[in-house]
Parts: C-alpha cells; structure tokens; sequence
C-alpha cells in the first residue's frame, strides 16, 4: 500500500477511523477587552457549512458565537441581544477567536492559499 507523499514524513503516522471519530473540535478563551474570558471551542465543519450558507454578516457573527462559546452558553437569540446591547469590542474578541481556533481567520486563509499556490 503506497502513502500518498504528505504522509512520508518522519515521524508521520497514518490515523485510524477511530481516532479520527474520536477527535474532537480545539478550545480555548478569548479574553474580552476588560481582561475577563470566556470558554471558546472551534466551529466543526456542519458548522462552517451554516455560516457560509447565513447571508447577513451580523446573522453569520451571532451563529459563530452561540455555536462556539461554551462557557457561558449563548442561544443565537442571546448573542443578538448581546450585540444590541454590549461593547462591540467583547463581541469581536470572542467571534475572533473562534475562527482562529477553527482555522477561520485570515492568516490561516493566507496559510492554506499559499500551499495550495506552492504545490504543498
């Protein structure tokens, strides 16, 4: 059985089924501008398939965040309520970290076009 040339690495190993059902989305916190945090996890990929298909980018934003904030936990009717009513700046910080965990945000972006462009 050949590897395809990405797997033939040193060191590299090849996941089973198991451990690919088995793994499970990053988290972390995102520390809103007055220093405290809340609990962040990535987006799966049903997840991002939603928000490409959500057309209004205040809509878009509000699903990121009540699909990835874990702690507190926020409906989509929170988040909206949230947004309405509280500092843009905790609002960005936390969608912000939510895309980066879930290889959202643009570095990543740039990251992935310039292995395509270069062929890795």
């Amino acid at each position: 059985r050949r590897h395809h040339p990405i797997h033939a690495g040193i060191g590299a190993r090849v996941l089973t089924r198991e451990q690919i059902l088995a793994r499970k989305t990053g988290a972390g916190k995102a520390t809103l501008p007055d220093g405290e945090e809340v609990a962040v996890r990535a987006l799966t990929r049903d997840e991002v398939i939603v928000v490409q298909e959500i057309k209004n980018l205040a809509d878009q934003d509000n699903y990121i965040i009540a699909k990835g904030m874990i702690d507190p936990v926020m409906s989509v009717e929170d988040v909206a309520i949230w947004a309405s009513t509280g500092s843009a700046g905790d609002l960005v910080a936390v969608s912000e970290e939510i895309q980066r965990l879930s290889g959202l945000d643009q570095e990543a972006a740039k990251s992935r076009i310039s292995a395509i462009r270069d062929g890795t």
